[in-house]
């Protein structure tokens, strides 16, 4: 069975939604990234760097999410929640995939993840970056109702993580990202991503 570490309401979010979604084997683990677990001595010898998700499995441990999302949808291809069958569609999902990661999380982790909380101006320009990269993907990365077009994939899943955080801070103004709003509503009302809200004791937002 596949075992999944998450922080409730964290990014990792997006591995369980990905799980739930394939109709995966899995048991998830909560690591309590508030108290410090992250950095106990049981947990780094499952993750060195410390942080969510992880995922163990059979073959060893995966992290990051888009590393566990391309491995889900490879390895559960009847649940057809990725494009793997066309390599040109799975490199644009894995590219979406990439900037959500690498661009869009780093940006609005800054605006509200801080330590010591961001004010002022440098407030401002944070949050004025961070706005920029979802300008990106509500003009440029939606190719549909979904991502990938008329199709879910586990990249929705994965955007909506940062799309929550955005509306729960009052930053997914409804004007400027309609698509962003409708996307994040189609999202949550999906079965299985209810189930994972529910399952980490989160709320639709």
């Amino acid at each position: 069975m596949l075992k999944l570490y998450i922080s409730p309401g964290a990014c990792a979010l997006a591995s369980h939604i990905a799980l739930e979604e394939a109709g995966a084997d899995y048991e998830t683990q909560v690591i309590d990234l508030r108290s410090g677990q992250q950095r106990t001595p049981d947990y780094l010898a499952v993750n060195p760097a410390g942080s969510t998700p992880a995922l163990a499995t059979d073959h060893g441990v995966v992290t990051q999410n888009p590393a566990i999302l391309a491995l889900i949808a490879q390895t559960h291809p009847d649940a057809a929640v990725a494009p793997i069958d066309d390599p040109y569609a799975f490199a644009a999902f894995n590219a979406l995939n990439g900037f959500l990661s690498s661009s869009l999380h780093p940006a609005i982790g800054k605006v509200l993840f801080s330590h010591p909380a961001l004010e002022d101006e440098a407030k401002d320009q944070a949050v004025a970056q961070a706005l920029a990269k979802y300008q990106l993907v509500e003009d440029h990365y939606l190719k549909g109702d979904w991502a990938m077009g008329d199709a879910f994939s586990l990249a929705d899943g994965y955007l909506s993580v940062f799309t929550r955080w955005a509306r729960q801070a009052g930053l997914l103004d409804a004007s400027r990202f309609p698509r962003l709003n409708a996307h994040l509503d189609r999202v949550q009302a999906r079965p299985a991503v209810r189930r994972v809200l529910e399952a980490e004791g989160l709320s639709v937002v």
